[in-house]
């Protein structure tokens, strides 16, 4: 049998018969491309011959326009009735075409992984780029799926055959070049289930530095802020430069600590990525650099399970310019990441770390997946992936969720619609 070429209309067939007794095929894909519209996939399946068994059942709609991919045993059966099915194809405004074969899909090649790709606008070509790294590795791109269009676009590219270690590092080389994030996840279970995720507070959870804030009570932003973002750019101990930073809120009073914690900004999507994990049964966790005295009632608004930050020494009602305790650092934020993981008995693969400066290194390094957040080069050149746009919950699109299913989450549940403006 001679089908029609791809997006053409032909109801043209040799006779049934003839077809059914000189076909070696046991099994035939029928695939059906044009207007969506309610019962199309029925009035198909209702019109193939008694007894035939679905193999693989396929649909996408985009912009209203259908394409459907049935697989189906007992060949001979279905394309004796082929001018049968093509003509109710035609009635429906549809085109139809049949390919004969043997036996089931080719089972997919070991090697399963999610490749993520995300950004305010998606190029064509750097998507082709993408695609073209992805075959050049020598695997294969099985199912693609949008999971948002606004206020970023991602697709979620589903891949069989990958090594992802070397996947990750191939396309994180083009990442920064393309100007799109790029996360190489593996498949499999791996992708299913609760997991822990742990945040950096200051310019990831929170819009601001919270030092800089109390500095500015005390006149001396510009001079912490300096020391900061040498901090950040790992330039300089943390350790020496929160010491260093601290000193310059000396004589301050402890009332001043209220007043900062209702300056406070949450990033936009902060509230939706927490909320939305949480009822997958995520454990949350937030490790700081900043201040229990601020990341604590924070933590408890936002309902994080776990909270660990430096705290301030405070005598008769003073900041005395130091902290109390030892220093919150990347090493201890990497040593929280791993006890908040035991103690929710996961292993550290099932955990993802966010954060954006060089004191979150460890923690992102330890981590399943370790996401820089609008990070400093020194922080994007070691994580597994970026985020460079500044909604938080785009670390969603890479676990995999959609924006729809967050959204149909928060409408079953007093949340509210979801507006990207909002945390």
């Amino acid at each position: 049998m001679t089908d029609a070429s791809p997006g053409t209309k032909d109801n043209s067939t040799t006779q049934p018969t003839d077809a059914a007794k000189g076909t070696s095929a046991d099994t035939v894909l029928l695939t059906i491309t044009g207007p969506d519209h309610p019962g199309v996939t029925t009035g198909l399946l209702q019109r193939l011959p008694e007894g035939v068994a679905v193999l693989d059942l396929e649909q996408v709609v985009v912009r209203g326009r259908l394409v459907l991919c049935v697989l189906v045993t007992d060949a001979p059966q279905v394309l004796a009735d082929g001018e049968a099915l093509r003509q109710w194809a035609a009635a429906e405004g549809l085109d139809l075409q049949l390919t004969e074969g043997r036996g089931d899909n080719a089972n997919r090649a070991p090697g399963r992984a999610y490749v993520v790709i995300l950004a305010r606008r998606l190029g064509s070509q750097a998507v082709a780029h993408i695609t073209r790294q992805i075959a050049g590795s020598g695997a294969n791109i099985d199912r693609i799926r949008r999971l948002a269009r606004t206020p970023v676009t991602a697709f979620e590219l589903d891949v069989s055959g990958a090594d992802v270690p070397t996947l990750r590092r191939r396309l994180a080389l083009d990442a920064a070049e393309l100007g799109v994030d790029i996360a190489v996840a593996p498949g499999g279970l791996a992708r299913r289930g609760r997991r822990l995720l742990v945040m950096d507070v200051d310019s990831t959870l929170i819009q601001d530095e919270v030092i800089e804030l109390l500095a500015r009570h005390a006149g001396r932003e510009a001079e912490v802020a300096a020391v900061t973002e040498r901090a950040m750019r790992g330039e300089i101990d943390f350790t020496e430069s929160l010491h260093q930073r601290v000193e310059a809120l000396a004589g301050l009073p402890e009332s001043v600590l209220a007043e900062v914690r209702d300056q406070v900004r949450l990033t936009p999507g902060a509230a939706t990525l927490v909320r939305t994990v949480r009822r997958l049964g995520y454990t949350v966790g937030v490790v700081s650099g900043g201040f229990i005295e601020i990341v604590g009632p924070l933590a408890a608004q936002l309902q994080i399970d776990h909270a660990h930050a430096n705290a301030l020494e405070v005598v008769d009602g003073v900041l005395t310019g130091r902290v109390s305790g030892p220093v919150v650092d990347r090493a201890e934020k990497a040593c929280k990441l791993r006890e908040w993981a035991r103690q929710a008995d996961l292993p550290v693969e099932r955990t993802v770390a966010v954060g954006d400066g060089a004191n979150d290194l460890d923690m992102l390094a330890t981590a399943g997946m370790g996401i820089a957040f609008n990070a400093k080069p020194v922080v994007q050149a070691r994580a597994d992936t970026t985020v460079n746009v500044p909604y938080l919950d785009s670390v969603l699109f890479l676990l995999g969720i959609s924006r729809d299913e967050v959204e149909e989450a928060d409408a079953t549940t007093c949340a509210g619609p979801y507006n990207p403006t909002h945390a």
